[in-house]
């Protein structure tokens, strides 16, 4: 191969240096900034779902400080004690090393700044058919004012429901006889409670508020008490279960957190001994199902996801507790997904996904018309497409059952974050099924909804008559913005529970 002689060869050196300068150099619009930054941590959020006060104020100040940058007057740290703030920085979710200029910053400002709008229309309608098909029960666990439950459940054995609080105490309450039991009394807040047939099994959150600390527990209790593992992220749901059929129950563990957290499995090693591997690496998970989505087998796990890249996934298990992930359904971050259930909708022997989104306690906090429930049909092999949306402020828990027993599935709809504006409240929505081809429902409320803040719902026959009723847990400890009249009158009420008996087979 012939020598290039050096006069070309130097002259080749700087042209690729002078062009390689200048790609470096030529500034970026906004709209390349806002899809390189903006979509490298969760999908990009559409400008026009948030009014320009809430980018200028809220959002962009974090996600400055998250990209390295600190806006002036704004300091992601303030107000924590010094471990918090500890814990913080160790997460590294706050860099010191600033992903992009000073001027590219002002750009990309500037750039959603302008293309925000003013407000968002917040369209959903409101709905003024009251249910006469359930009757109303409120129900006090303790004679204390307000109310705190965090967790709800049933127990077939016993026919109670189980409502546990945030001081750590389980009651069972029955609704044939309205007697109420202190089942124990933790004194630290479990937030989730599995009774099998030999143990029970506690998690107890550790951090109530968002914190980087790491405190949570696992613990069984079998006659004596066990700590299985420690030093969880906020955890708020584990699921007990024997995932690969070997006669040892695995846990999997839903890790909160913060800015970061995980999915993690608990499972036991050739030695015996419990050991904790991490099956999804980002924070927000908050509800794991163990199914087995491609029918090989084996029970596969899907969660939801309601931060970061917020949306439905499945971990497929291919041999022996190894999994690969895949996502299923994907949300913006303004979106709050907040729960989900599986059910074959439309009967043609697959699984379907109906979603509710509203989480609105974080930086963003405005009505949102795109808050509501989904439902997504399933188009084969675990593809997913969205079939249905149902409008609802501040959407955060759904139960799917057929309450009227006429051979389709009906949903009933909770809201933590309603518009508490409306002459008619909507925390809990009924929709009935009419047409499930058409996706045809009617929608009706409930007068005694606004009795509590609803954080937590079940469903289950609490009158033993062979159909479904509803239960409602009311949370009234101030995490968002709510109206003094309804503060007031839920600091002096003693509603803790709210049962809906479903009167078909009155």
């Amino acid at each position: 191969m012939k020598k290039l002689p050096n006069l070309v060869l130097s002259t080749l050196l700087l042209l690729i240096v002078s062009l390689s300068c200048s790609k470096k150099s030529e500034k970026r619009s906004g709209k390349e900034l806002y899809t390189t930054y903006c979509a490298s941590c969760h999908q990009a959020v559409e400008i026009q779902d948030l009014p320009k006060k809430t980018w200028d104020q809220y959002v962009l100040p974090e996600m400055a400080a998250k990209m390295g940058i600190r806006e002036e007057g704004y300091n992601p740290y303030e107000g924590m004690s010094y471990r918090k703030m500890e814990a913080t920085i160790r997460s590294g979710q706050y860099p010191t090393q600033a992903m992009l200029s000073q001027e590219e910053w002002r750009i990309l400002r500037e750039y959603i700044i302008q293309l925000a709008p003013d407000s968002v229309i917040n369209d959903v309608p409101t709905i003024t058919e009251t249910n006469l098909e359930f009757k109303s029960h409120q129900v006090n666990l303790d004679d204390a004012g307000g109310a705190y439950v965090v967790r709800l459940g049933y127990d077939q054995s016993t026919h109670a429901v189980l409502a546990q609080d945030l001081s750590g105490r389980l009651f069972e309450y029955d609704f044939l006889s309205t007697k109420r039991t202190l089942r124990f009394d933790w004194e630290t807040t479990v937030i989730d409670y599995t009774k099998t047939s030999k143990a029970s099994y506690l998690t107890e959150i550790g951090v109530l508020n968002p914190s980087e600390e790491k405190k949570g527990r696992l613990i069984k209790v079998e006659g004596d008490t066990t700590v299985l593992v420690d030093s969880l992220h906020r955890p708020v749901h584990t699921l007990v279960r024997d995932l690969n059929n070997d006669g040892e129950l695995e846990f999997v563990i839903s890790e909160f957190g913060h800015l970061t957290g995980q999915l993690s499995l608990l499972k036991k090693d050739p030695k015996g001994q419990y050991v904790k591997e991490a099956l999804y690496g980002l924070p927000g998970v908050i509800r794991v199902i163990a199914k087995d989505m491609n029918q090989d087998g084996n029970l596969d796990l899907i969660f939801v996801a309601s931060q970061a890249r917020e949306g439905i996934y499945v971990l497929y298990q291919e041999e022996n507790l190894t999994f690969s992930l895949k996502q299923l359904v994907s949300m913006s971050p303004v979106y709050g997904i907040s729960w989900f259930e599986l059910l074959d909708f439309d009967g043609d022997g697959d699984l379907d996904i109906v979603t509710v989104n509203g989480d609105n306690a974080d930086y963003s906090v405005v009505l949102k018309p795109y808050h509501g429930m989904r439902i997504y049909l399933n188009q084969g092999e675990n593809n997913f497409d969205e079939a249905y949306f149902y409008p609802m402020n501040g959407a955060t828990r759904v139960k799917s059952g057929d309450f009227d027993q006429d051979g389709d599935w009906d949903f009933a709809l909770m809201s933590t974050f309603p518009d508490y504006g409306k002459t008619t409240d909507q925390s809990i929505i009924y929709l009935e099924n009419k047409d499930t081809e058409g996706m045809e429902f009617v929608p009706s409320v409930f007068p005694v909804s606004n009795e509590g803040r609803w954080l937590v719902m079940e469903s289950a026959d609490v009158d033993q008559d062979g159909d479904e009723d509803l239960i409602f847990g009311s949370f009234t400890y101030t995490f968002s913005p709510v109206p003094e009249l309804f503060t007031s009158k839920w600091a002096n009420n003693s509603t803790d529970l709210l049962v809906l008996e479903n009167l078909l087979r009155d």
